[in-house]
């Protein structure tokens, strides 16, 4: 009986510590923890406000290339800081299916003159050269025709075309490939029109001397200092210069010659200025000439400094150019000047720095309103006379857009204050 008793005990004892231990095991609900929920604004992408003018003029732009019969070009549209739109149109040559890319590289002919401007104003900042330094003190046998005009010539007088020379003063040796530093050599013989910095009188030969001067104060070529300043800086990959950097680079597109009624056909590559490299020696592709835009309208830019900007973009005389020159503007310009490297055009109110270039088989465009942040590039391998439409008819929507958007600011404003 005792030991029934005992086993009893012993069962209900081990049953109990069993039990207890399953109980260990089970694991019990945790509550939740309370996690708050904080509602984030979505960064504000600024590509929102302009959004239907680029569609807008997309459509045109693709429109006005087909109708013209363009071969190959490629567009790029910047906005505060960033690349919004890229456009890229046909073929590289005519006759073959390789189509024109973001990284397909054309010659910039005169446009090259606003990317060696800008080169200017940064060795300007930089103290390296600067833009009132005298001519003579870097090429100390440089010499024009008065001894007046050789002593007062500057840097700046080259750069906005204010050297005082008959304008284009010896294109033709350009044309007939006389290397720079010959036909330098015999701008004693120009003729001079006036003092240094008083008349604008389009140059390429004297635009080019900046050459030889980069070259004398650092001891390296104008080539390495570009690539130095601007090109590896400003994020352009495929921008080079030289004929031979540009025959030799396989994406490349070739010229062509409007055979009539906008048909065309391929040219051989030429070399044609090339020998006036800061005037119209640049090659560069789309892509390029968006990262360099980019920069230029950025005001928190870390490549370029505002005080370079305020330089190269500050008028230094009025170009009275033939009405022709701007034709495809309209009746909106109410002013025309020069910087250092750039056409300065007071627009529809605005203030818009451009460019444009043209060589045998190619043209390009550029410009850039600081004002509104956007800038916009158009590169082409077949010229015609249709395409100086799409940078004005571009503006055109852009400050049409802008005003309407300002409008639309001003009413809320006013209508809250009227409220408060």
């Amino acid at each position: 009986m005792m030991k029934k008793r005992y086993y009893f005990v012993l069962v209900i004892v081990l049953m109990t510590v069993f039990a207890f231990t399953l109980k260990s095991f089970v694991q019990l609900p945790v509550e939740e923890e309370k996690v708050e929920v904080i509602n984030e604004e979505p960064e504000y992408d600024p590509v929102v406000e302009i959004k239907n003018t680029l569609s807008q003029f997309d459509s045109i732009l693709d429109e006005n290339l087909k109708q013209s019969g363009t071969v190959g070009a490629a567009a790029v549209v910047t906005y505060k800081g960033q690349i919004v739109l890229v456009k890229c149109f046909g073929v590289r040559k005519a006759g073959e299916k390789i189509p024109v890319n973001k990284n397909t590289v054309f010659r910039l002919a005169s446009v090259s003159k606003s990317i060696t401007g800008v080169l200017a104003g940064i060795l300007d900042d930089e103290h390296i050269i600067n833009l009132d330094d005298k001519v003579v003190d870097f090429l100390p046998d440089f010499r024009l025709k008065t001894l007046e005009n050789t002593q007062q010539l500057t840097v700046r007088h080259l750069l906005s075309h204010t050297s005082g020379l008959i304008p284009h003063a010896y294109d033709l040796m350009v044309e007939d490939h006389v290397p720079l530093e010959k036909i330098i050599e015999r701008l004693n013989e120009v003729e001079v029109t006036a003092a240094p910095g008083q008349l604008y009188g389009y140059q390429n030969v004297v635009y080019s001397i900046y050459d030889l001067i980069t070259a004398s104060k650092t001891h390296k070529s104008f080539n390495s200092v570009i690539e130095e300043k601007v090109f590896e800086p400003f994020g352009m990959k495929d921008a080079s210069t030289g004929f031979e950097a540009f025959k030799n680079n396989e994406n490349k597109a070739y010229p062509h010659y409007n055979r009539g009624h906008n048909h065309f056909s391929p040219m051989r590559l030429n070399d044609r200025y090339y020998n006036t490299t800061p005037a119209a020696g640049i090659n560069a592709s789309i892509s390029d000439l968006g990262q360099f835009l980019v920069a230029l309208t950025d005001n928190n830019s870390k490549v370029i400094s505002e005080d370079a900007r305020q330089t190269i973009f500050t008028p230094q005389v009025k170009s009275p150019l033939k009405r022709t020159y701007f034709r495809s503007w309209g009746h909106g310009i109410q002013s025309k000047q020069y910087s250092i490297g750039w056409r300065i055009v007071n627009y529809k109110g605005r203030k818009i720095a451009y460019h444009g270039g043209y060589v045998l088989g190619y043209k390009a465009e550029i410009a850039l309103c600081e004002e509104e942040e956007i800038g916009i590039a158009l590169l082409s391998n077949s010229p015609n006379s249709s395409t100086a439409q799409n940078i004005p008819a571009f503006l055109n929507m852009m400050f049409e857009e802008k005003d309407k958007l300002a409008l639309e600011n001003n009413t809320e404003e006013n209508h809250a204050a009227d409220n408060s």
